[in-house]
């Protein structure tokens, strides 16, 4: 159990580079539903955008970090689950959202401002959270992670495509009509596809040590949407927008969290299985929850 801390994954620098470019392909491809108008919107009805953000970056942290107190797991894996709690919601999460009944306008731009946000918030959860844990703050020493080169990562696979998205929604609607459900369909084919394939690299690592985390990316994933659903629920959001802040919580682009194992720890094999198995589970989860949630129509 112990080697889990000490396994470096295979992943070359090439296919890095190939992660990043496919993740800002998806970016872009989901920044074509967005519009100026959309933000502004939120800041006339900034109540359940602020309350989606809180859960986001407070409320998950927090309950990540109760999490890994209570159960105590190896280091590496704490720290994958710190990780993932820090980044900003997941791309998939606006499908989903669709697929529940909630307001998927709200989804989208509370993943679009979400991943404005992390240049600042990601870094920042991920030294804050993970220097709290003894032997977590012992990885982050090991590694001396730069704040910083996290911050222009973020800035360069998220936010410029996501800049360059509205840009193009905004002053080319036709081009952005005509690509946009055909590039969102073969960018999220192509990353998942990637995914499966590194993987499949290092299939005898991730099976060796899938079930140390199994248990605990499940129960971290429970815990986020309930903590969507529950801080939404207190805040009196509507049943429309509340499914969108509960999906939004409970799906993490864990694509950016491989990209920032794989750049500054080396590909750390705790946390990379823990980022690995959160985006296959959070995906199955999702669509399960979202199943369930269309059943019924969603007051507004």
């Amino acid at each position: 159990m112990s080697d889990v801390d000490e396994i470096l994954l295979n992943f070359s620098p090439g296919s890095l580079m190939l992660l990043n470019a496919i993740l800002a392909i998806v970016i872009f491809s989901v920044a074509l539903d967005l519009r100026p108008s959309d933000f502004r919107r939120l800041v006339q009805t900034p109540r359940p955008l602020i309350t989606g953000l809180a859960s986001q970056f407070i409320l998950l942290p927090v309950l990540t970090f109760g999490l890994v107190l209570l159960t105590q797991p190896r280091p590496s894996i704490a720290l994958g689950l710190i990780l993932v709690a820090a980044c900003p919601g997941g791309n998939i999460s606006n499908f989903i959202t669709h697929r529940a009944g909630g307001n998927a306008a709200l989804s989208v731009s509370m993943t679009a401002i979400a991943t404005v946000s992390a240049i600042v918030m990601t870094p920042v959860n991920i030294a804050f959270w993970g220097s709290l844990y003894g032997p977590t703050r012992e990885i982050l020493q090991a590694t001396k992670i730069d704040p910083v080169q996290v911050a222009i990562t973020v800035l360069l696979m998220l936010v410029l495509p996501l800049i360059l998205g509205v840009a193009l929604n905004s002053k080319r609607p036709d081009w952005a009509a005509r690509v946009r459900r055909p590039l969102q369909n073969l960018s999220m084919l192509i990353f998942v596809a990637f995914i499966v394939l590194a993987l499949a690299a290092n299939w005898s690592f991730f099976l060796a040590f899938a079930p140390l985390v199994a248990g605990l990316v499940i129960l971290h994933n429970s815990l986020a949407l309930a903590g969507g659903y529950g801080l939404s629920t207190l805040a009196r959001l509507t049943p429309f927008d509340r499914r969108a802040v509960t999906i939004e919580t409970g799906i993490q682009n864990s694509g950016l969290g491989l990209i920032l194992i794989f750049s500054f720890f080396g590909g750390l094999g705790g946390m990379a299985v823990v980022a690995a198995f959160w985006g296959i589970w959070h995906a199955i989860s999702g669509i399960a929850l979202a199943a369930l949630m269309n059943r019924t129509e969603a007051a507004r």
